[in-house]
């Protein structure tokens, strides 16, 4: 069976996350649909909205009810909505008089939008704990990399000398700022819509905010400033901020493909040979799940642009833009749930070849110690301009006799300087210690 938001059942394994999906599907949607129903009727009947004894009729049919989904698609297929024939189901079996109070005061956007928040809320959960076990794994993984030598790379050419836990500590500090933005975003994003028709609550009179918040309450909810029928920038938001958790991610995989290339050869996803195979090369293991990861990054982040095109409405209720975020937000929460699963993975199982970080960080000559020497050259009083002239030289012969630097330098000045620790690349790696421990100190309070 394809995955809902998939058009193939033979790629829905590489992209789709069922855990995360199954919050999105129909039977979740309508349940919550039915929970909003139920909840509604509660609260009104013990502020006296609407009889008590009717109240309750509603939330024990509601809590049961077996919806009749071929109709409850044709009901869609007519009302553009499915709550009228979803309202229209639950009536029917709740009888009269109770039927004539179901869905009072509420219009169909209040009843969608609290459905998906509530669906929204248990598909962070997934997301929250995933990033949670991400950001433990890469935790430990840069403290115990911390002293791991390799080199330094900008523009992809090397540059200075590093540490793999650097590296890691680099991959981990973005998903930690996710955390704190879930925490703060959570608040806006976790609210009961109940506005009514244009979001007045006319109908309700003076009970309407008495209703708003005791709906709000029963459901777990915060309640908005006001009703947001109309104001998607809540939706865009969360959007983002998966867009942008996928794309952390995506960075820490390019990574992992760079330093996984033949010639380089300092990483694999896994020590597992049969990962990642080849049809015609069996000596090849690609690194599928990194490539994965990245495409999921670049979709989600085309998906971004529709959910900022859905914020445009029209007046106190839109005509189109909200069902855009229908079509787009599962599909998001689906990629960024599989790509968290995946980085588990790469995060627990990597192979790091420190042998081969430290032949590379050797095969250089002493190439990444160029702006060590120029300084180290400065401090005996030289003067700058002197000091890179020697160093930009002495780089030539390394580059044309493959020559150690150091060596090279040492023979043009009689500067003195301790040429022999000065030669060790493991003694140039700056505030890396501290840069370290300030990431883990940040991810341990993440934890508490």
């Amino acid at each position: 069976m394809a995955n809902l938001y998939t058009d193939s059942s033979l790629f829905a394994p590489l992209f789709s996350d069922s855990e995360s999906t199954e919050q999105f599907s129909d039977t979740k949607f309508v349940r919550a649909m039915l929970d909003v129903e139920s909840a509604l009727a509660k609260v009104q009947g013990q502020l006296g909205v609407i009889p008590a004894e009717a109240a309750q009729q509603i939330v024990d049919v509601a809590d049961r009810l077996e919806v009749d989904f071929d109709r409850l698609q044709s009901g869609v297929e007519q009302s553009g909505v499915p709550v009228i024939e979803l309202v229209s189901q639950l009536r029917e079996q709740v009888g009269r008089p109770a039927a004539d109070h179901i869905h009072w005061g509420a219009t169909s956007q209040d009843i969608i939008d609290t459905a998906r928040v509530l669906q929204i809320r248990s598909a962070l959960s997934i997301i929250e704990s995933r990033l949670g076990s991400t950001i433990r794994e890469l935790a430990r993984l840069a403290d115990q990399h911390r002293h791991t030598l390799m080199a330094g790379r900008t523009h992809s050419q090397q540059a200075l000398p590093i540490t793999f836990g650097f590296k890691v500590a680099g991959w981990l500090m973005p998903l930690l700022r996710h955390g704190e933005r879930l925490a703060e975003m959570n608040p806006r994003i976790l609210v009961v819509q109940f506005g009514g028709a244009v979001g007045t609550l006319a109908s309700l009179g003076d009970s309407g905010l008495q209703v708003e918040e005791a709906l709000a309450s029963e459901l777990g909810l915060n309640v908005p400033t006001i009703p947001w029928h109309t104001q998607r920038d809540n939706m865009a938001e969360l959007a983002g901020w998966l867009s942008m958790v996928c794309g952390s991610l995506a960075k820490m995989a390019q990574d992992i493909i760079l330093l996984a290339q033949s010639e380089v050869g300092e990483l694999h996803e896994s020590g597992d040979a049969s990962r990642g195979g080849s049809s015609s090369m069996p000596q090849k293991n690609n690194p599928i799940l990194s490539e994965l990861i990245i495409t999921a990054a670049r979709t989600n982040a085309s998906l971004l642009a529709s959910m900022h095109q859905a914020q445009i409405q029209e007046h106190e209720r839109g005509t189109h833009g909200w069902q855009m975020e229908w079509l787009i937000l599962p599909q998001m929460f689906t990629l960024t749930a599989a790509s968290l699963s995946k980085a588990i993975f790469l995060s627990q199982n990597l192979a790091v070849d420190e042998v081969r970080m430290r032949k590379n960080v050797t095969a250089s000559n002493g190439l990444m110690l160029a702006e060590a020497a120029s300084y180290a050259l400065i401090k005996t009083s030289m003067s700058k301009v002197d000091a890179s002239r020697l160093v930009r030289e002495a780089i030539q012969v390394v580059k044309q006799k493959g020559r150690h630097l150091i060596d090279v330098i040492r023979e043009k000045t009689d500067a003195p300087v301790n040429w022999d620790a000065l030669r060790d690349e493991s003694l140039y790696l700056g505030s890396i210690d501290v840069f370290i421990d300030r990431v883990l100190e940040a991810a341990g309070k993440g934890k508490e």
